[in-house]
């Protein structure tokens, strides 16, 4: 299709999942004739997809629409777009709030992207004859509202990889059926919907035609996957079909309830060359009582047996999770337990976060500490797992790991060194290994993967040697 000449530049906040979305939508509109980048700055239409689970991730969303909306006034062009959780979460109150926004477009209608841009009239705005940009004509005086079925089948849309040339983010599902007390998800994206096997290889086998050899698994609950659409489980049947896949090397998990697993997942990953040992089970708190209250599946029994039972069958494996503090329940014995949890387990990888009440959930409504003891509990975890992170990276000196890496950069006293990532660190979560160069020569073809040696820790962060 000849080209618009319109121009759209693309900002994605949150998760891969939201991140897989943006892709979508860039394809689409791309396949419409429209130019589209990650540069707003010039750009004719801004689209931003936003995030609305907790507190930070609102606030990121709202200064970013109130900085692109003064940009706009500001040069006298411009039209916003903003899509994604907060706007479907939001849907009543957001043109109220941010009167700026030219369209609103929720989870549910992604898909209709091209349409919201033409509904824009693009086509009739007028160019200033001295500069190329156009001139914002009607303004956000009759803002657009997108808002179809969140429940509607998972599209099959394709995507621009905005990753790497390495690897990417394949989203199995969409929606979530947990229902977790705390948690507002399934009122933003859904009920819990897989994509046929057949579609999700076909997706696989294209992206890795493409160049791709790390595929992300990702959903709200991978191992849900199936549930609803085959009657049972099927995620250690896709895996075993994503295996077969001759060109794909990595394929990680995120992520994985405690309840989820059984024999046959575990022997899938166990037994599979190309399954990193490197599996995302967020627990988010292991005292009984608090997960009965925030409606978890599984007890603390239930947690550390899976959690001994994976060390034991899966050697090397690394078990990363998620922890809230401050969770209504919380007192005093409660933390203690959770401390003595993360002392005995001594989990590689733990993100940490302090509870905050989310609008129309139930545990809003329910006792809790106060936000400030949440916080100095949050820190506090985050200080003792920074301990066990270290003893178990200095364990990791003087063994010889396969990385993927994208590029080189060279630092400002001159030394060239590469960002690089081993089975244990996903992409942008659990930072990197910085490989240095010798004499600022890079032996391997980047991006790509090799082999190298770690040798010590910098900064708080592995380091290591080329082979």
């Amino acid at each position: 299709m000849a080209g618009t000449g319109i121009s759209i530049g693309v900002i994605s906040l949150g998760c891969s999942k939201n991140l897989v979305n943006t892709e979508q939508m860039m394809f689409l509109l791309g396949n419409a004739g429209y130019s589209v980048s990650g540069d707003t700055d010039n750009a004719d239409i801004v689209l931003l997809n936003t995030c609305g689970f907790i507190d930070s991730a609102k606030s990121e969303a709202v200064e970013m629409i109130l900085e692109l909306s003064a940009a706009m006034k500001k040069r006298g062009f411009g039209k916003l777009i903003v899509a994604g959780c907060l706007a479907q979460r939001y849907k009543n109150e957001i043109l109220t709030e941010l009167p700026d926004i030219d369209a609103v477009v929720g989870t549910g209608s992604f898909d209709d992207i091209v349409s919201v841009v033409n509904a824009l009239e693009p086509t009739r705005w007028l160019r200033a004859p001295e500069v190329l940009p156009l001139r914002r004509v009607s303004g956000a005086s009759n803002p657009q509202m997108y808002f179809n079925d969140i429940d509607a089948p998972v599209s099959e849309t394709g995507r621009i990889i905005t990753t790497s040339p390495l690897w990417a983010y394949l989203k199995i599902a969409e929606g979530c059926d947990n229902h977790c007390s705390y948690c507002c998800i399934p009122s933003i994206r859904g009920r819990f919907r897989s994509r046929p096997i057949g579609n999700i290889v076909d997706e696989a086998e294209k992206l890795v035609d493409r160049g791709i050899r790390e595929l992300i698994v990702v959903a709200q609950d991978v191992t849900r996957y199936g549930l609803d659409i085959y009657g049972k489980r099927r995620l250690a049947g896709l895996l075993g079909e994503l295996g077969k896949i001759e060109k794909l090397k990595w394929i990680r998990l995120h992520y994985l309830y405690p309840d989820g697993f059984d024999n046959e997942l575990i022997d899938v990953i166990a037994k599979s060359d190309k399954i990193l040992k490197y599996l995302d089970i967020p627990i988010q708190h292991i005292n009984d009582g608090i997960l009965e209250q925030m409606n978890r599946r599984g007890g603390s029994e239930c947690i550390k047996r899976l959690f001994k039972d994976l060390r034991e069958r899966i050697p090397g494996v690394v078990l990363r999770t998620s922890l809230i503090t401050g969770l209504p329940g919380e007192g005093d014995k409660e933390f203690k337990e959770l401390c003595d949890f993360l002392r005995d387990m001594k989990l590689e990888r733990v993100g940490v976060f302090a509870y905050s009440p989310e609008d129309g959930t139930a545990a809003a409504l329910m006792e809790r500490p106060p936000v400030e003891t949440a916080e100095q509990r949050a820190e506090y975890l985050l200080d003792l797992q920074a301990q066990i992170m270290s003893r178990w990276n200095e364990s990791r000196i003087g063994s010889v790991v396969d990385v993927l890496a994208d590029n080189a950069e060279t630092g400002e006293n001159g030394t060239t060194y590469i960002k690089a990532r081993s089975f244990a660190e996903s992409p942008d979560i659990d930072g990197y290994i910085q490989v240095r160069i010798k004499h600022g020569e890079v032996k391997k073809p980047l991006p790509g993967f090799f082999d190298i040696r770690i040798t010590g820790m910098e900064n708080g962060l592995p380091a290591g040697e080329m082979l």
